[in-house]
């Protein structure tokens, strides 16, 4: 197991927003140091009825790492996340994250092994302001004996979970809107909203369901430099799901393809881009010329 981890934000200042010019400036200085997986998944397997969804999928995820899963769409990428959020069990194969079996955990353990994420679709509590749903996020971080509250230490704890929502909270650019409800906010920041209360955790490994759908061209040119700087300066290691490919080439450090629930190709961005069978599975022609 690794050291035991900061408090978010504690000790950062405010240089955290400036993220490197060159986004793969961080591959190069840890591809070396890549040997144990943080993340684990080995001949994951998982079926809806007649229907195979993944069959056989294995790759690892390494800490300080971006790994990108792609394919195009039912190829099985959020079935994924969801066997390793334990809201399905698989019929076959492991998740091992940081030594921990993770198919032995009730889903409600997982962010308490360090493992967070966000969806495809936006799931916020509606009525809550911004700041109640990112205070959502820190359950794994609080006290749960339910006469705690009673306790000067809890209340000192309550105080700096606040504290440190609004951190977050300020490193997304959302302080502003904390006390708006989340169901007025446009998609996008609804969206940033969720990675903040993801972020919340203190998670070692989050996993970014399609982040970039639905988003502006400004947005997406945020998004990517949010998740550099996930990685660079929070260090935290990172999985993600996306459809756009000039988001998915341009910040992973690997990438790995699925195809009708199969891993058909895993490399760095440029390997992907020229791999005859990711081409003509999910790139197309025009996307690996250009």
């Amino acid at each position: 197991m690794g050291k035991p981890r900061r408090v978010f934000l504690r000790s950062y200042g405010a240089g955290i927003i400036s993220v490197v010019n060159d986004i793969h400036a961080h591959a190069g200085e840890v591809a070396g140091g890549w040997h144990v997986p943080r993340l684990s998944v080995s001949s994951l397997s998982k079926q809806f009825g007649g229907i195979v969804a993944l069959q056989d999928v294995s790759f690892d995820v390494y800490e300080g790492e971006i790994l990108g899963l792609i394919g195009p769409n039912g190829a099985g990428k959020t079935t994924v996340f969801n066997c390793i959020s334990r809201f399905y069990d698989p019929e076959g194969g492991s998740i091992a994250f940081d030594g921990v079996d993770v198919l032995r955990l009730p889903a409600h353990r997982v962010i308490h092994a360090g493992i967070a994420r966000t969806f495809q679709n936006v799931l916020l509590f509606k009525g809550m302001t911004v700041l109640e749903n990112v205070l959502t996020g820190q359950h794994s971080r609080a006290r749960r004996n339910p006469l705690s509250w009673l306790l000067p230490d809890t209340q000192r704890e309550e105080r700096e979970l606040r504290r440190s929502a609004l951190e977050i909270l300020d490193w997304l650019g959302l302080a502003e809107l904390r006390d708006l409800p989340a169901a007025g906010l446009p998609f996008g920041v609804q969206k940033r909203v969720e990675m903040a209360r993801a972020l919340a955790a203190n998670p070692r490994l989050i996993l970014l369901d399609e982040p970039a759908g639905g988003l502006s061209h400004e947005e997406l040119q945020g998004l990517a430099r949010r998740i550099q700087a996930i990685r660079q300066d929070l260090k935290v290691t990172v999985l993600l799901v996306e459809h756009n490919m000039d988001l998915v080439m341009g910040i992973s450090d690997r990438v790995c393809v699925l195809n009708f629930g199969r891993k058909i190709a895993e490399g760095t961005p440029e390997e992907m881009r020229s791999d005859p069978a990711v081409i003509e599975a999910y790139l197309g022609e025009s996307f690996a010329e250009g």
